[in-house]
């Protein structure tokens, strides 16, 4: 399956019209491929981890059940899942951009980490300088700004040069990851800590909580961020030139858009979307980034947007899925002797069956042809 295809299926306005001559997709095969490429994967996906806890004297049952009572049953569970959503929706939606444009940004973690540590660096220096919306502010915008720049190397080399960014931004994110610790441990760090980390932004300083509870306003941001993309990429000129240069580069140049420039603009969104969920982190919950620090996050939310077929509402609802069974897996290990990175052995099993669904997927079309 192409990326053109995946656009095809993620996006409503893509579906209404039909090439000529085209087979209609009706109901029945609209809703077999929505078993086969989402609904699908995620249950083979459950039932292949409940096999390996069983294998090591686990009941999956009683792991599953601690999972749904620690993160949907329990208030303050519910609340630590929609406060971990923040920057998992950021990270969607600097996804979304990507992927929909034809660009594999796998940089995300560097970009998120160079962000966070960006925003933990300014924000604690600027508190009682400037007033506390004044700090948020120049926090959100200096780590856009740095994700963005980490992926000028990138954009150019790919926008010029064709060179294939798959490598290029994974070897960017390794490199952000390590230069995002040795920054906290040799510019940033504070004089006042003996264990190597960023100076803390007091609490009463950060995002503010919704409702009286302990969630983060992040939550409302990263989900403004995601419709945003949605309608940006789906509604929008500007996402239609996008998605025009993602599935045929030179249909896009003969119809007079510079490539070159779309794809720097790309990759920039991209990047300074990733950015902005490292700063909704520290500015939300965490306060400060200790040395070695990095959740993976970027990796780990790429299953889901393809899951969702690169749409921002459906990724909403699988960010929702995966932050509770990321905040319930930790109280199943503590309960049950369960290392609490099974939860990546879990994210392994999806990726696993996701591939197994979009070949059965691809097979099925070529016989339908």
């Amino acid at each position: 399956m192409t990326m053109q295809d995946d656009i095809k299926i993620a996006s409503a306005d893509t579906e209404t019209a039909a090439p000529a001559g085209a087979r209609p997709v009706n109901e029945r095969s609209a809703v077999q491929r929505i078993l086969t490429l989402t609904v699908g994967p995620i249950i083979a996906a459950f039932l292949l981890s409940a096999i390996i806890l069983t294998m090591v004297g686990v009941n999956p049952l009683t792991y599953y059940g601690y999972i749904l009572e620690r993160s949907l049953f329990s208030g303050l569970g519910l609340q630590q899942t929609a406060t971990r959503m923040a920057p998992l929706l950021f990270l969607c939606a600097s996804l979304i951009v990507a992927f929909r444009a034809g660009i594999w940004n796998l940089g995300t973690d560097g970009q998120f980490l160079l962000g966070a540590v960006a925003s933990a660096a300014t924000a604690p220096l600027l508190v009682g300088v400037l007033p506390g919306w004044a700090v948020l502010l120049v926090g959100f915008l200096l780590a856009g700004i740095v994700g963005a720049l980490w992926s000028i190397v990138p954009a150019l080399l790919k926008a010029y040069q064709g060179v294939n960014e798959i490598i290029t931004t994974l070897m960017m994110s390794f490199l952000g990851v390590l230069l995002a610790s040795t920054l906290v441990k040799l510019v940033f760090r504070d004089p006042a800590t003996t264990v190597p980390q960023t100076r803390t932004l007091p609490v009463d300083d950060r995002l503010p909580r919704l409702f009286d509870t302990s969630i983060s306003s992040g939550l409302i941001w990263g989900l403004i961020a995601v419709l945003a993309v949605h309608l940006m990429m789906t509604r929008t000129a500007f996402g239609l030139r996008l998605r025009m240069v993602g599935a045929n580069p030179v249909a896009a140049t003969h119809a007079g858009l510079s490539v070159p420039l779309l794809t720097m603009a790309t990759f920039a969104l991209s990047a300074g979307l990733a950015g902005l969920a490292g700063a909704s982190e520290i500015l939300g919950v965490a306060g400060n980034v200790p040395a070695n620090w990095n959740p993976a996050y970027g990796l780990m939310v790429i299953p889901l947007v393809f899951l969702a077929r690169f749409n921002g509402i459906g990724a909403i609802v699988l960010v929702f899925f995966y932050s509770a069974l990321m905040i319930g897996s930790e109280s199943a290990a503590r309960r049950l002797g369960v290392p609490q990175n099974f939860t990546l052995v879990l994210v392994a099993s999806l990726l696993i069956c996701l591939g197994l669904g979009e070949y059965i997927d691809q097979h099925k079309r070529k016989k339908e042809r």
